[in-house]
């Protein structure tokens, strides 16, 4: 089934930059580590890659270049962001050459507030237009419009193009909500790093992570035991990681991820405006548990 190729972890790749423009030797540099480091896909241009930073003409490039360096080694989606309406979303849609992408990935209308019908709505306008599968994106701490379980459930039902949701509202019951009452081949993805472990043990089938950017090696390892059922393996990497998640927030995403990857020389820590670096407090209390980490890990 095509589902399945989303199992397992993705990772929602930063967009490197150097001066203000975009880095594309780093961001080569960016997805062979994790390819190496044992990621299943790859989602071009999320949230962690500041879709909506950037311009049209840009997120062309960005796509064109991350399909030609993973070369098909593995599925990539698409991210589509940056519409309020439901008609921008189409223009976007019908704009972009999606030729060599496996599905697309779009999060529900942010500022508007919309219903839960408006919600339902909206994805089943994305449903008639898309040339591919879609994954629903629940991030209500960005859109500030939750896509409630009955929603997602209703989704999935209606269409088989719906295919996964990313949920991200950080309500584990949610999660296990739609877990429990999705049909079979429809597949819930965490979206929310430090929940992942517990959502995949209530039936979740993985992850598109934040994290996976600096350290794909230790949280593909984690997700891949979890689903294998070697929980204390599983248990014991996400609690050695436990306590970097919240450091990568504390000064917004993805300015903490870029941070350690900055002191991994896989990028700069440069974001763009509004966005700013993390503060230097921060910068020494990832480097303080990144270091704890790697003392758990080779203990």
């Amino acid at each position: 089934m095509k589902q399945q190729q989303f199992s397992g972890t993705g990772v929602a790749l930063v967009t490197p930059y150097h001066k203000g423009k975009v880095d594309f030797e780093a961001l080569e540099r960016v997805i062979e580590h994790v390819i190496t480091g044992g990621v299943d896909f790859i989602v071009s241009l999320g949230s962690t890659g500041e879709a909506i930073m950037l311009t049209t003409a840009e997120c062309k490039e960005v796509f064109k270049f991350t399909l030609e360096k993973i070369n098909e080694r593995m599925p990539v989606v698409a991210g589509l962001f940056g519409a309020n309406s439901t008609l921008h979303l189409i223009e976007r849609v019908r704009n972009y050459d999606l030729e060599g992408f496996s599905a697309i990935m779009s999060s529900s209308p942010s500022y508007v507030k919309p219903t839960q019908e408006g919600i339902y709505q909206h994805y089943m306008a994305l449903e008639a237009i898309s040339p591919l599968p879609i994954i629903i994106y629940n991030v209500p701490g960005r859109t500030a419009s939750n896509v409630t379980a009955d929603t997602t459930l209703r989704l999935a039902r209606a269409s088989k193009k719906f295919i996964a949701v990313k949920e991200a509202s950080g309500q584990i019951d949610q999660a296990v909500s739609i877990i429990k009452h999705k049909p079979d081949d429809f597949l819930v993805l965490s979206g929310d790093d430090s929940l992942t472990l517990p959502i995949i043990a209530c039936g979740g089938k993985g992850v598109i992570s934040v994290i996976a950017n600096a350290l794909p090696e230790q949280f593909s390892g984690m997700v891949q035991a979890a689903l294998s059922g070697d929980f204390d393996t599983a248990r014991r990497i996400h609690l050695d990681l436990h306590d970097i998640h919240p450091l990568l927030y504390v000064d917004g995403n993805p300015a903490g991820i870029k941070a350690v990857m900055k002191t991994m020389g896989l990028c700069s820590g440069e974001v763009r405006s509004p966005l700013v670096p993390v503060r230097e407090s921060t910068f020494e209390l990832l480097k303080v548990e990144l270091e704890k980490m790697y003392a758990s890990a080779g203990a």
